[in-house]
């Protein structure tokens, strides 16, 4: 009876520390968000867009900065090249070389499309808010591609100045990586799906290197980006990321 009752303590305290260790539906979306963005980064990626009956390739060198500050430098094709993109806290900003003009994008552009893709230009500034613009629920679990995830919905806070109505992601345990997210709109309408697969060592960490945005109503239709490669945690200022080294940057 002693060694039963010296079980059961056992028992109960290691129950006790599981249940302080788990995570609320923010902690597990916080996780994810700095596993992807780390302290700062840099890359190379490449974008291809997938029409019915066209596509075409882009490739790119990027920049972050914490959740506030992002830089995309176009490297091809040709007549694209030198296209700088600039993201400053919700604000964007366009170098165009070929016209030598600078241009903010306004807030009545950024639902467009983003270099003819399945993203818009408010993807590319509101990537980073999901932890601080959405309340958070996990609905439950789900495997996604081989992983065990949580399923969280994101629903927008009142206050929150962003686009979709409703989200719900999928986040693998342990690993963290977003494997899956499904964006509405203010209708709750599905708007289109992101899958992530194809996981691979970047810098200090690993993370899915390939993500397809699939649009609900259009067929055979999508956009395809795959990071070549990653670094993190890099030495880099935030004065790199100013209008005049949109001009400059290479």
């Amino acid at each position: 009876m002693k060694y039963l009752c010296v079980a059961i303590l056992f028992l109960s305290i290691g129950t006790y520390n599981l249940k302080s260790q788990d995570l609320t539906a923010k902690q597990i979306i916080e996780k994810a968000n700095n596993l992807t963005l780390g302290r700062s980064a840099k890359g190379e990626m490449e974008m291809t867009i997938e029409r019915p009956s066209w596509s075409r390739t882009i490739t790119m060198k990027t920049w972050s900065l914490g959740r506030g500050y992002s830089l995309i430098y176009i490297t091809a094709p040709a007549r694209d090249k030198g296209q700088v993109f600039l993201k400053r806290e919700t604000e964007m900003w366009n170098w165009m070389p070929t016209v030598s003009r600078m241009m903010k994008i306004p807030s009545s552009m950024m639902g467009q499309s983003w270099m003819g893709s399945d993203f818009t230009n408010d993807d590319l500034v509101r990537m980073n808010s999901i932890v601080e613009d959405y309340t958070h629920k996990i609905l439950g679990e789900e495997k996604i591609n081989g992983f065990e995830c949580y399923k969280i919905e994101l629903m927008p806070k009142e206050e929150a100045a962003v686009v979709w109505g409703k989200l719900v992601v999928w986040v693998a345990k342990g690993e963290y990586y977003t494997m899956k997210q499904e964006n509405y709109d203010e209708d709750m309408m599905l708007v289109n799906i992101m899958t992530a697969s194809d996981v691979k060592q970047m810098g200090d960490r690993k993370l899915p290197a390939r993500l397809e945005l699939i649009p609900s109503d259009k067929k055979n239709q999508k956009t395809i980006i795959v990071t070549k490669w990653q670094e993190f945690n890099i030495d880099i200022d935030e004065s790199f990321f100013s209008q005049q080294n949109m001009k400059q940057v290479r």
